[in-house]
Protein backbone atom coordinates (compact mmCIF):
# COMPACT_ATOMS: atom_id res chain seq x y z
CA UNK A 1 0.00 0.00 0.00
CA UNK A 2 1.18 3.49 -0.87
CA UNK A 3 2.13 6.11 1.43
CA UNK A 4 -1.14 8.11 0.16
CA UNK A 5 -3.28 5.11 0.64
CA UNK A 6 -1.79 5.21 4.07
CA UNK A 7 -2.18 8.62 4.85
CA UNK A 8 -5.99 8.44 3.27
CA UNK A 9 -6.80 5.69 5.55
CA UNK A 10 -4.96 7.04 8.52
CA UNK A 11 -6.60 10.67 8.21
CA UNK A 12 -10.30 8.94 8.69
CA UNK A 13 -9.85 7.08 11.63
CA UNK A 14 -8.40 9.77 13.19
CA UNK A 15 -10.88 12.12 11.09
CA UNK A 16 -11.50 14.59 14.82
CA UNK A 17 -7.71 15.10 15.53
CA UNK A 18 -6.78 16.60 12.02
CA UNK A 19 -9.78 19.09 11.79
CA UNK A 20 -8.87 20.45 14.56
CA UNK A 21 -5.41 21.09 13.79
CA UNK A 22 -6.70 22.43 10.29
CA UNK A 23 -8.59 24.46 12.27
CA UNK A 24 -5.43 25.34 14.08
CA UNK A 25 -3.57 26.32 11.31
CA UNK A 26 -6.25 28.23 9.54
CA UNK A 27 -6.68 30.83 12.53
CA UNK A 28 -3.16 31.08 12.46
CA UNK A 29 -3.39 31.95 8.20
CA UNK A 30 -6.24 33.92 9.01
CA UNK A 31 -3.95 36.82 10.22
CA UNK A 32 -1.90 36.14 7.33
CA UNK A 33 -4.03 36.51 4.99
CA UNK A 34 -5.76 39.73 6.12
CA UNK A 35 -2.43 41.33 6.23
CA UNK A 36 -1.39 40.41 2.94
CA UNK A 37 -4.70 41.54 1.65
CA UNK A 38 -4.61 45.29 3.39
CA UNK A 39 -0.99 45.22 1.96
CA UNK A 40 -2.37 44.71 -1.44
CA UNK A 41 -4.59 47.08 -1.25
CA UNK A 42 -2.59 49.77 -0.09
CA UNK A 43 -0.17 49.23 -2.66
CA UNK A 44 -3.13 49.80 -5.31
CA UNK A 45 -3.80 52.81 -3.00
CA UNK A 46 -0.29 54.06 -3.85
CA UNK A 47 0.06 53.79 -7.08
CA UNK A 48 -2.93 55.36 -8.23
CA UNK A 49 -2.17 58.76 -5.83
CA UNK A 50 1.25 58.34 -7.93
CA UNK A 51 -0.48 58.13 -11.43
CA UNK A 52 -2.82 60.87 -10.21
CA UNK A 53 -1.53 63.54 -11.77
CA UNK A 54 -3.45 66.33 -10.43
CA UNK A 55 -2.20 70.15 -9.40
CA UNK A 56 -3.88 72.71 -7.99
CA UNK A 57 -2.20 76.08 -8.03
CA UNK A 58 -3.25 78.54 -5.62
CA UNK A 59 -4.12 81.65 -6.90
CA UNK A 60 -2.96 85.30 -4.67
CA UNK A 61 -5.88 87.71 -3.51
CA UNK A 62 -7.13 89.99 -6.29
CA UNK A 63 -4.84 88.55 -8.69
CA UNK A 64 -5.65 89.94 -12.11
CA UNK A 65 -7.90 88.16 -14.78
CA UNK A 66 -5.61 88.66 -17.04
CA UNK A 67 -2.87 87.25 -15.79
CA UNK A 68 -4.88 84.10 -14.54
CA UNK A 69 -5.79 84.02 -18.56
CA UNK A 70 -2.05 84.11 -19.01
CA UNK A 71 -1.77 81.52 -16.67
CA UNK A 72 -4.05 79.35 -18.52
CA UNK A 73 -2.60 79.63 -21.74
CA UNK A 74 0.85 78.42 -20.92
CA UNK A 75 -0.55 75.37 -18.80
CA UNK A 76 -2.16 74.52 -21.66
CA UNK A 77 0.64 74.32 -23.86
CA UNK A 78 2.68 72.86 -21.66
CA UNK A 79 3.60 69.25 -22.32
CA UNK A 80 1.98 66.83 -19.73
CA UNK A 81 -1.02 68.56 -19.11
CA UNK A 82 -4.50 67.45 -20.63
CA UNK A 83 -6.82 69.90 -19.16
CA UNK A 84 -6.80 73.36 -16.89
CA UNK A 85 -9.68 74.70 -14.94
CA UNK A 86 -10.17 77.76 -13.09
CA UNK A 87 -11.94 77.37 -9.83
CA UNK A 88 -13.09 80.68 -7.91
CA UNK A 89 -13.21 81.75 -4.60
CA UNK A 90 -17.16 81.24 -4.74
CA UNK A 91 -16.86 77.92 -6.49
CA UNK A 92 -13.98 76.91 -4.04
CA UNK A 93 -15.90 77.51 -0.99
CA UNK A 94 -19.24 76.29 -2.77
CA UNK A 95 -17.64 72.90 -3.38
CA UNK A 96 -15.53 72.63 -0.11
CA UNK A 97 -19.08 73.34 2.09
CA UNK A 98 -21.34 70.83 -0.17
CA UNK A 99 -17.91 68.06 0.40
CA UNK A 100 -18.01 68.42 4.01
CA UNK A 101 -21.45 70.13 5.11
CA UNK A 102 -19.65 71.93 8.42
CA UNK A 103 -21.16 74.63 9.24
CA UNK A 104 -18.21 76.61 10.60
CA UNK A 105 -17.04 76.08 6.97
CA UNK A 106 -20.42 77.47 5.95
CA UNK A 107 -19.78 80.36 7.74
CA UNK A 108 -16.51 81.46 5.96
CA UNK A 109 -16.94 84.20 3.89
CA UNK A 110 -15.38 83.79 0.19
CA UNK A 111 -12.17 85.49 0.98
CA UNK A 112 -11.36 82.67 3.01
CA UNK A 113 -11.20 80.43 -0.12
CA UNK A 114 -8.30 80.96 -2.46
CA UNK A 115 -9.12 80.95 -6.10
CA UNK A 116 -6.86 78.27 -7.73
CA UNK A 117 -6.43 76.60 -11.16
CA UNK A 118 -7.07 72.59 -11.04
CA UNK A 119 -4.47 71.04 -13.74
CA UNK A 120 -4.95 67.39 -15.03
CA UNK A 121 -1.72 65.43 -15.86
CA UNK A 122 -1.39 63.01 -18.53
CA UNK A 123 -1.30 59.85 -16.54
CA UNK A 124 1.84 58.52 -18.45
CA UNK A 125 3.52 61.68 -17.39
CA UNK A 126 6.43 61.11 -14.73
CA UNK A 127 6.30 62.12 -11.44
CA UNK A 128 9.44 64.36 -11.87
CA UNK A 129 8.28 65.98 -14.76
CA UNK A 130 5.08 67.07 -12.42
CA UNK A 131 7.46 68.21 -10.19
CA UNK A 132 9.42 70.07 -12.02
CA UNK A 133 6.21 71.74 -13.15
CA UNK A 134 5.55 72.78 -10.36
CA UNK A 135 8.78 74.27 -9.35
CA UNK A 136 8.29 76.73 -13.04
CA UNK A 137 5.00 77.73 -11.32
CA UNK A 138 5.92 78.76 -7.84
CA UNK A 139 7.70 81.82 -8.36
CA UNK A 140 5.76 83.12 -10.95
CA UNK A 141 3.61 86.38 -10.44
CA UNK A 142 0.35 86.02 -8.65
CA UNK A 143 0.76 82.12 -7.42
CA UNK A 144 0.66 81.88 -3.87
CA UNK A 145 1.29 78.14 -3.55
CA UNK A 146 1.25 75.00 -5.68
CA UNK A 147 -0.23 71.42 -4.44
CA UNK A 148 1.24 68.29 -5.97
CA UNK A 149 -0.32 65.83 -3.54
CA UNK A 150 3.39 64.16 -3.26
CA UNK A 151 3.02 64.18 0.47
CA UNK A 152 -0.14 61.54 -0.08
CA UNK A 153 2.20 59.38 -1.94
CA UNK A 154 4.50 59.47 0.67
CA UNK A 155 2.06 58.53 3.31
CA UNK A 156 0.97 55.71 1.48
CA UNK A 157 4.19 54.75 0.94
CA UNK A 158 4.83 54.78 4.63
CA UNK A 159 1.81 52.96 5.01
CA UNK A 160 2.65 50.27 2.38
CA UNK A 161 6.41 49.83 4.11
CA UNK A 162 4.66 49.50 7.68
CA UNK A 163 2.24 47.02 6.10
CA UNK A 164 5.07 44.88 4.55
CA UNK A 165 6.69 44.79 7.86
CA UNK A 166 3.73 43.38 9.84
CA UNK A 167 3.18 41.09 6.82
CA UNK A 168 6.95 39.80 7.70
CA UNK A 169 6.39 39.88 11.21
CA UNK A 170 3.04 37.59 11.00
CA UNK A 171 4.56 35.46 8.39
CA UNK A 172 6.81 34.33 11.48
CA UNK A 173 4.25 34.13 13.43
CA UNK A 174 2.78 31.84 11.63
CA UNK A 175 5.72 29.75 11.08
CA UNK A 176 5.83 29.19 14.62
CA UNK A 177 1.81 28.14 14.98
CA UNK A 178 1.88 26.08 11.98
CA UNK A 179 4.94 24.19 13.28
CA UNK A 180 4.21 23.97 16.70
CA UNK A 181 0.19 22.96 15.66
CA UNK A 182 1.49 20.18 13.48
CA UNK A 183 4.77 19.03 15.20
CA UNK A 184 1.23 18.37 17.94
CA UNK A 185 -0.76 16.63 15.99
CA UNK A 186 1.84 14.54 14.58
CA UNK A 187 3.30 13.26 18.12
CA UNK A 188 -0.38 12.76 19.35
CA UNK A 189 -0.84 10.76 16.17
CA UNK A 190 2.23 8.48 16.34
CA UNK A 191 1.02 7.53 20.07
CA UNK A 192 -2.30 6.46 18.89
CA UNK A 193 -0.38 4.21 16.13
CA UNK A 194 2.53 3.25 18.36
CA UNK A 195 1.69 -0.58 18.00
CA UNK A 196 1.01 -0.28 14.03
CA UNK A 197 4.36 1.22 13.48
CA UNK A 198 6.22 -0.87 16.53
CA UNK A 199 4.91 -3.88 13.52
CA UNK A 200 6.07 -2.40 11.00
CA UNK A 201 9.56 -2.00 12.31
CA UNK A 202 9.59 -5.78 13.38
CA UNK A 203 9.00 -6.74 9.62
CA UNK A 204 11.69 -4.98 8.40
CA UNK A 205 9.44 -1.69 7.19
CA UNK A 206 11.90 1.35 7.06
CA UNK A 207 12.14 4.86 8.65
CA UNK A 208 10.83 6.43 5.25
CA UNK A 209 8.65 3.81 5.21
CA UNK A 210 6.89 4.64 8.35
CA UNK A 211 7.14 8.41 8.09
CA UNK A 212 5.79 9.00 4.47
CA UNK A 213 1.99 9.15 5.68
CA UNK A 214 3.16 11.17 8.52
CA UNK A 215 4.34 13.14 6.09
CA UNK A 216 1.69 13.78 3.23
CA UNK A 217 -0.66 14.32 6.23
CA UNK A 218 1.21 17.01 7.99
CA UNK A 219 1.18 19.16 4.41
CA UNK A 220 -2.72 18.07 3.61
CA UNK A 221 -2.86 19.82 7.29
CA UNK A 222 -1.05 23.05 6.58
CA UNK A 223 -2.32 22.72 2.73
CA UNK A 224 -5.87 22.53 4.46
CA UNK A 225 -5.77 25.01 6.68
CA UNK A 226 -4.33 27.92 4.51
CA UNK A 227 -7.41 27.16 2.35
CA UNK A 228 -9.75 27.99 5.22
CA UNK A 229 -8.29 30.87 5.69
CA UNK A 230 -8.46 31.49 2.40
CA UNK A 231 -12.15 31.15 2.31
CA UNK A 232 -13.13 32.66 5.84
CA UNK A 233 -11.34 35.91 4.72
CA UNK A 234 -12.57 35.82 1.41
CA UNK A 235 -16.16 35.24 2.15
CA UNK A 236 -16.08 38.66 4.58
CA UNK A 237 -13.82 40.32 1.90
CA UNK A 238 -16.82 39.89 -0.07
CA UNK A 239 -19.49 40.71 2.06
CA UNK A 240 -17.68 44.16 3.26
CA UNK A 241 -17.07 44.53 -0.15
CA UNK A 242 -20.51 44.33 -1.60
CA UNK A 243 -22.21 46.52 1.39
CA UNK A 244 -19.17 49.24 1.47
CA UNK A 245 -17.75 49.19 -2.05
CA UNK A 246 -19.32 52.18 -3.16
CA UNK A 247 -17.69 54.30 -0.19
CA UNK A 248 -14.13 52.68 -0.25
CA UNK A 249 -14.04 53.61 -3.98
CA UNK A 250 -15.18 57.09 -3.50
CA UNK A 251 -12.72 56.97 -0.65
CA UNK A 252 -9.42 55.50 -1.89
CA UNK A 253 -9.80 56.63 -5.28
CA UNK A 254 -9.82 52.73 -6.29
CA UNK A 255 -11.73 49.42 -6.17
CA UNK A 256 -10.50 47.32 -3.70
CA UNK A 257 -9.52 43.33 -4.28
CA UNK A 258 -8.90 40.49 -3.16
CA UNK A 259 -5.23 38.38 -3.65
CA UNK A 260 -3.88 37.68 -6.73
CA UNK A 261 -4.54 33.92 -7.61
CA UNK A 262 -0.77 33.79 -7.48
CA UNK A 263 -0.57 34.90 -4.09
CA UNK A 264 -3.41 32.34 -3.27
CA UNK A 265 -1.38 29.61 -4.56
CA UNK A 266 1.95 30.49 -3.28
CA UNK A 267 0.30 30.68 0.71
CA UNK A 268 -1.17 27.30 0.05
CA UNK A 269 2.25 25.85 -1.26
CA UNK A 270 3.68 27.84 1.76
CA UNK A 271 1.23 25.70 4.06
CA UNK A 272 1.76 22.44 2.28
CA UNK A 273 5.55 22.90 2.55
CA UNK A 274 5.31 24.02 6.61
CA UNK A 275 2.93 21.17 7.49
CA UNK A 276 5.63 18.65 6.06
CA UNK A 277 8.60 20.12 7.27
CA UNK A 278 6.98 20.41 10.49
CA UNK A 279 6.11 16.63 10.75
CA UNK A 280 9.12 15.79 9.27
CA UNK A 281 11.21 17.26 12.14
CA UNK A 282 8.50 15.85 14.68
CA UNK A 283 9.43 12.55 13.69
CA UNK A 284 13.02 12.71 13.08
CA UNK A 285 13.05 12.88 17.23
CA UNK A 286 10.66 9.77 17.44
CA UNK A 287 11.95 7.15 14.91
CA UNK A 288 15.42 5.83 14.54
CA UNK A 289 16.60 7.16 11.16
CA UNK A 290 17.76 4.39 8.91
Amino acid sequence: MNALARAVRAMKSDLEVHLLSVFSVGVAFVCLVTALLVVVNVQHVQNRWQQLGKLSVYLQNNVAQDRVAELERALRATEGVSAVRFVSKQAARRELVNEHNDETLAALPDEAFPASLEIDMADTTPLDVRERVADQLRPLPGVEGVETYAHWSSKMTSVFSGGITAALALTLLVLGAVISVVSSTVRMVLQKRHAEVEVLKLVGATDGYVRGPFIIEGAVQGTFGALFALCVVGALFAFLRGTFETYLTTLLGVRISFLPWTMSAGLLLVGATLGAGAAYVSLRKHLVVS
